[in-house]
């Protein structure tokens, strides 16, 4: 049944979805990488789309900018529609000094200033980890594709003009890639619901630098991170 945030009927989502933020992005992978994509959802203007992939049943959804919006969608997509591997496609801001515009990150986990999954977790410290095989899959197209990417933690941030000052410091120290806005929200609701997420990003710019995407450069590096989501999605069973 529809819910009060997608009006797809049961069975319109196949098992597998990408999630941008943006809900034209997901207009744009369906146009440009799906066969025969049909619109599923567009409530709010937050399109769905699923569609096929070189035979492969793939569903694309937005899933808008933040925890708070992201949660709504990928748990009506586990609960509602049977959605079992969820993949976020997004950009970021790149933290470490070695890092550039167009470098793709995969999130092996995501920490986060975000209380979201304190509340699942009893109010305790979660461990926003995301699923491993789905994680590894995504390395392994990006390998086959000839692209490099690095993999490790990242900072989910529930502000995007942070009010501290220091914290990128402190995220450099410690290691962390890079910075958005959605990632920790997803692998909590994934944990909580008993399906697999994973994150892959496009650094789009580099935090405290003047170094960012033109929008030409912008739609170029995003489909190289589609095209690696769709080959991971392939191997997914």
């Amino acid at each position: 049944m529809p819910t009060p945030h997608i009006s797809a009927e049961p069975g319109d989502f196949a098992d597998v979805c990408l999630l941008p933020g943006d809900p034209l992005r997901a207009r744009h992978v369906a146009e440009n990488f799906f066969e025969d994509p049909s619109l599923v959802t567009s409530v709010r203007n937050m399109e769905g789309y699923t569609g096929t992939y070189k035979g492969r049943s793939v569903s694309v959804m937005g899933t808008g900018m933040g925890i708070p919006s992201l949660q709504i969608y990928a748990t009506e997509l586990i609960r509602e529609y049977g959605v079992k591997s969820l993949m976020r496609i997004g950009s970021c801001g790149g933290i470490q000094p070695d890092l550039a515009v167009r470098d793709i990150v995969v999130a092996a986990g995501a920490s986060t200033d975000s209380a979201v999954n304190r509340a699942r977790f009893g109010g305790h410290d979660f461990a926003a980890i995301a699923d491993f095989g789905l994680t590894r899959l995504l390395v392994e197209a990006a390998e086959a594709k000839g692209s490099a990417v690095r993999v490790g933690n990242i900072l989910s941030s529930d502000h995007f003009y942070h009010p501290d000052a220091e914290i990128f410091t402190i995220c450099r120290r410690m290691g962390l890639l890079a910075a958005e806005m959605e990632a920790a929200g997803l692998f909590g609701v994934a944990a909580d619901n008993g399906a697999r997420a994973a994150t892959i990003l496009t650094v789009s710019d580099i935090i405290g630098a003047e170094e960012a995407m033109t929008s030409g450069e912008r739609e170029a590096a995003l489909n190289e991170m589609i095209e690696i989501a769709l080959e991971a999605a392939l191997k997914i069973v």
